[in-house]
């Protein structure tokens, strides 16, 4: 599966700040690291973005939905599609969404 270099190029942009991000080939996609931790990772239809566990219910409509993989509900994560990324607010929110929880966890 590819991925969507645009919208790969426009997270890079986002995070170009930050002194420890990786970029890694995972789940058939790009993911953004954020000092050893996913924050994000660009698919072809969107972006799977980092949320504290629990809090996702209460973010799924629109074009935000839980992140599956395979059969699998993958807690802790939710995703969005492209359409709902058009603009630079709406991916900008995304982005610094997955950010803070990221942050917010132990050091690798």
């Amino acid at each position: 599966m590819a991925y969507d270099e645009g919208l790969a190029q426009r997270v890079r942009a986002l995070l170009q700040d930050e002194a420890d991000v990786t970029e890694k080939r995972m789940f058939g996609g790009l993911a953004f690291l954020l000092a050893g931790h996913m924050a994000v990772a660009v698919g072809e239809d969107g972006l799977m973005f980092r949320i504290e566990p629990g809090t996702g219910e209460a973010q799924v409509g629109g074009h935000v939905r839980e992140q599956v993989m395979g059969e699998r509900v993958m807690t802790g994560w939710l995703h969005a599609d492209t359409c709902g990324l058009a603009t630079e607010d709406q991916l900008r929110a995304v982005v610094d969404r997955g950010k803070a929880t990221t942050r917010a966890l132990p050091p690798k």
